[in-house]
């Protein structure tokens, strides 16, 4: 009797271990350039590293980060959704025209997310059930939601002062720093911290997150797999709507206004962070935590040009633009490796 020896797979190397694959190269990248802006910020400006600067970023960029949150689980099944920033002009007047009228805070709040709900139902049952394209799609539901925000008012609505969805903007001393240099949070920036963390584990420890890759991947292979593509298609969706829902409720609680035209452009600001943090446009790779870092590196962005003075707050657009060419040319560098691979 003759035996044959199976050879056992080379154990990976520790160099092997700790080397960044193509996918990871975009979020890295990001890393890269938030802590860049850091240093340069704090050479050229001083105060940067500092408790009351962290806290500044993430309160201000509380809803920005949800917002991208949902985009990230649209992207990265090959989608888009342009309609977030309209959804939250007409959730957050909705909401603000309702608790003015007496209704129970509580009812207000759920509501403002439901109102996200629908519209991201909507967008996924034209895009799912109809065939409209995703740029489409979105685009008639942005068009549908700012103008029955227009509708409801054109002049800005102001959420009382003792409304009890203020209070979601509240700030809580952690830790009492020298001076003013104090960290603090508040309840908007858990409820973001809190999405983060569930979007993380959807998409790295559940059957769903691993649908949502595959179908970035190939939906036609996913198709034939057995995954359930429909349904997910369609929950990405309304998750992305839900998440804009409750955007609109953290941004609303920090302003106190609402009005037709807020979260122009919004929409562009938090694909923009997707696309910095490392998701790939054409889908199939991406992290929730590098969309974090995106959206801290646009709202890092805005804090340098603020404390520079003398850039005007146009070029904040052409920082950007010029930002996300770089990170759309090494996507397509990444893409077109890991085809001859």
């Amino acid at each position: 009797m003759t035996t044959t020896l199976i050879e056992k797979p080379a154990k990976p190397t520790l160099r092997s271990r700790m080397k960044p694959n193509l996918e990871t190269l975009p979020t890295l990248a990001a890393v890269a350039i938030f802590i860049g802006m850091v240093i340069y910020g704090e050479i050229a400006y001083g105060r940067i590293v500092q408790f009351s600067t962290i806290s500044n970023l993430l309160i201000n960029n509380a809803y920005l980060i949800i917002l991208a949150v949902g985009l990230t689980f649209v992207i990265l099944t090959g989608g888009i959704d342009l309609s977030v920033g309209a959804v939250i002009a007409i959730s957050s007047l909705v909401g603000v025209m309702l608790a003015n009228a007496g209704w129970n805070p509580l009812v207000v709040i759920v509501l403002m997310i439901l109102i996200g709900s629908a519209f991201g139902v909507a967008s996924g049952v034209l895009i799912q059930y109809f065939n409209v394209q995703p740029f489409i799609a979105t685009l008639a539901m942005m068009f549908l939601a700012r103008g029955l925000a227009s509708i409801l008012s054109t002049t800005p609505q102001r959420l009382e002062d003792d409304s009890v969805i203020r209070t979601l903007a509240t700030e809580w001393k952690v830790f009492d720093g020298p001076k003013i240099n104090d960290l603090v949070t508040t309840p908007n920036v858990l409820i973001a911290a809190a999405v983060v963390i569930v979007a993380f584990y959807l998409l790295h420890r559940t059957r769903f997150g691993r649908t949502v890759y595959a179908i970035g991947g190939s939906e036609q292979s996913a198709l034939l797999m057995g995954l359930p593509v429909v349904r997910t298609k369609l929950m990405i969706y309304v998750i992305s709507g839900t998440l804009a829902g409750l955007a609109a409720v953290v941004y609303t609680s920090k302003l106190g206004i609402a009005q037709n035209i807020t979260g122009v452009g919004w929409e562009l600001d938090a694909i923009a962070a997707v696309i910095i943090g490392g998701t790939l446009l054409t889908g199939g790779a991406g992290f929730v935590l590098g969309s974090v870092i995106g959206a801290l590196v646009l709202g890092l962005m805005n804090v340098l040009i603020t404390r520079d003075g003398s850039i005007p707050p146009e070029a904040t657009t052409i920082i950007t633009g010029g930002i996300l060419l770089a990170f759309v040319l090494l996507q397509r560098f990444v893409v077109s490796r890991k085809r001859k691979t």
